[in-house]
């Protein structure tokens, strides 16, 4: 511009009928104002005139000519760029170098855009879906089954055993019975309704039962010693006429020697060996 002004405040020169830049309302010549206060360009090094354009980014300085991609060497000036250990880069190199792909499309998620972290990947937002609904999974809870993703909604429907009694979802846990799921607290004795998780049971006509309850209703009862006769007391058991023994009980009444595999005499509702009987 043409000054008005006497001399350059620094090196005291006229400055009528030349160029001069103002700082702080002082005037100064081009070239004392380029020496004292121009920025020096990050790419080649040189001051950054006062009648050149001097782009900054973050405390950094370029000549317009100078503000090119590291890597393929196009303008970046006006454009979208990134920036790697000091480097800038165009969208299109910073995305080849370093972006992240999707881990469903296999595209590069571009800088700038929305990604989503799950379990070591990314995803693009679009991207990141129930497979089943297709809706959004955002932040929300998810369950993956197949390297897929499916919101708990969409999960249950599609793969969630349900309770065989109350028929509820199972979403941790349960008991496997006659090839039906069931809840923990779900799978009782059809009797009493005491939990028989871990417990032992006996089934009866497909439905389980507590021992305590399975003897009541159903088990017959030893000859000798009226207690019943269940799977839990042992394999062997005797029967004779309707009437069951424990095999431990299915004794001489009178000697009390064991009659199992032994020949024996009955005498109205007595069972005897052989020596006994004949006495």
């Amino acid at each position: 511009m043409a000054s008005n002004q006497t001399d350059c405040h620094y090196c005291l020169q006229s400055l009528r009928g030349r160029k001069y830049a103002l700082r702080e309302e002082n005037a100064y010549c081009v070239t004392c104002y380029d020496s004292l206060f121009a920025n020096p360009c990050e790419k080649c090094k040189q001051p950054i005139e006062c009648d050149s354009k001097d782009l900054a980014y973050k405390g950094r300085h370029w000549h317009e000519r100078c503000f090119k991609c590291a890597k393929c060497g196009h303008s970046l000036v006006e454009k979208p760029f990134a920036a790697k250990d000091e480097l800038l880069l165009c969208t299109e190199c910073y995305s080849d170098e370093y972006s992240s792909k999707c881990f469903h499309c296999r595209k590069t998620i571009m800088p700038g855009s929305r990604k989503m972290e799950f379990k070591g990947s990314s995803w693009h937002e679009s991207c990141f879906v129930c497979q089943y609904c297709r809706q959004p999974l955002g932040t929300k809870p998810l369950i993956t089954k197949d390297n897929e993703n499916y919101c708990v909604s969409c999960f249950e429907k599609q793969f969630a055993h349900r309770c065989y009694s109350c028929k509820q979802v199972i979403t941790s846990g349960g008991v496997t019975y006659h090839d039906q799921p069931w809840h923990k607290e779900c799978f009782v004795c059809a009797g009493c309704k005491t939990q028989l998780s871990g417990q032992r049971f006996i089934a009866k006509d497909e439905y389980p039962f507590c021992v305590d309850c399975f003897s009541k209703l159903y088990a017959e009862k030893c000859a000798a010693c009226k207690k019943p006769i269940t799977a839990l007391g042992g394999p062997k058991f005797i029967s004779f006429e309707e009437r069951q023994w424990h095999g431990e009980c299915f004794n001489c009444v009178k000697c009390s020697v064991s009659l199992v595999g032994q020949g024996f005499l009955t005498r109205q509702d007595d069972v005897l060996c052989h020596e006994c009987g004949s006495a």
